[in-house]
């Protein structure tokens, strides 16, 4: 009976799935977002969370050297590593959490398997710049209604005052 078992074993003993995962993460701290089933993604990113956490925590030199040493001991990869540090570090650390996301993209012809894109959030400057843009507009102060009045009537009275084209209805019935 699995009662209370949480662990994903992806169908893989222990050692190949934490080779799995390994190279999973090296490969999303790499290229930034790559594809690849639901269930590896999912389990990717239970796996590669903690790991990102550990690249804001700021401190002593020696504090900083140990979490490089337990992160290479996750990944096994001395360029991942250092990309994770230098590259994607500084664009995380003011993010609480959740560095990745997880877009399903349907299934996969041969085997049926529901395939998924895993990505870096903070890599990726379509879903960035209309999230910063719509955040901006958002912004409400609450102001008494005769303020708003007051601040509509002057706008309503240099309406008439503009000068009309030739094109406007109000010229052709004068």
């Amino acid at each position: 009976m699995r009662h209370g078992d949480k662990q994903n074993n992806l169908g893989r003993k222990k050692a190949h799935r934490d080779a799995l995962l390994s190279n999973l993460a090296s490969q999303l701290i790499t290229h930034k977002r790559i594809v690849t089933t639901l269930a590896k993604a999912k389990a990717l990113r239970t796996y590669f969370e903690p790991l990102a956490t550990k690249t804001k925590k700021a401190g002593s030199k020696e504090e900083i050297m140990h979490n490089h040493r337990i992160v290479f001991s996750y990944l096994n990869d001395k360029a991942a590593v250092k990309e994770l540090f230098t590259v994607v570090a500084p664009k995380i650390a003011t993010r609480p959490g959740g560095y990745t996301r997880i877009i399903k993209l349907g299934i996969r012809p041969g085997d049926n398997a529901e395939k998924a894109m895993i990505e870096l959030v903070d890599f990726n400057e379509i879903y960035g710049n209309s999230i910063a843009s719509a955040s901006e507009p958002a912004k409400k102060t609450r102001r008494s209604k005769a303020t708003t009045k007051k601040a509509e009537a002057p706008a309503a009275e240099t309406a008439p005052e503009a000068p009309a084209t030739d094109a406007s209805p109000e010229t052709a019935a004068e």
